[in-house]
Parts: C-alpha cells; structure tokens; sequence
C-alpha cells in the first residue's frame, strides 16, 4: 500500500496546503469538488502541483511535517524541480 504527501495551490498561487493521504486521487477529488468545508475549499486551493509516494504512513507523516516545517521558499524550490510549470497533476494521476 502507498501513501502519498501532497502539496496543493490556488489558481493564483498565493496559498499552498501540504497533505498526507492513502488514497491520493480519491483525496484531490474531494478537494475539487470541495466535500469537506475547510482551509482549502474556502481559499479554493484545489490544483495539485506536487507529491511522493511512501511505503508507510509513519514515513509519509514525517515528510509531511518536514515539509510544512520548511518555509514557503522551500516549498516553492519542491514544486519547482518537481512540476516547474506548476501543471495540475491530477490529470496525470486519473489516467
């Protein structure tokens, strides 16, 4: 079983939300069609920009706050080398 640390943004990118899920495509589904009244369906921050897949949740976890730890700067460096045209990966994912 996988487990997936993900990083979301909005169309303007001013916010950026860090996740850790099972299920990754079930998971960015709900944040699209915001099923769950949150930080990220009330800042519309709903566009998949960045994840990795671990082996377990106590790595996945630790990533996580690893990630969220770093400053937004770091953050931005992740996407960057990662999705450098800052794509909605979910697309790539459903396939």
């Amino acid at each position: 079983m996988n487990y997936y640390v993900y990083i979301l943004t909005n169309r303007t990118q001013k916010s950026l939300y860090t996740g850790v899920t099972r299920d990754l495509i079930k998971r960015i589904y709900q944040h699209k069609n915001k099923v769950v009244n949150s930080y990220t369906s009330k800042y519309n921050i709903n566009i998949l920009v960045y994840y990795e897949i671990f082996d377990s949740i106590e790595e996945a976890i630790k990533r996580e706050k690893q990630i969220k730890a770093g400053s937004r700067k770091n953050k931005i460096k992740l996407i960057e080398n990662f999705n450098p045209e800052w794509r909605d990966l979910y697309g790539d994912i459903v396939q």
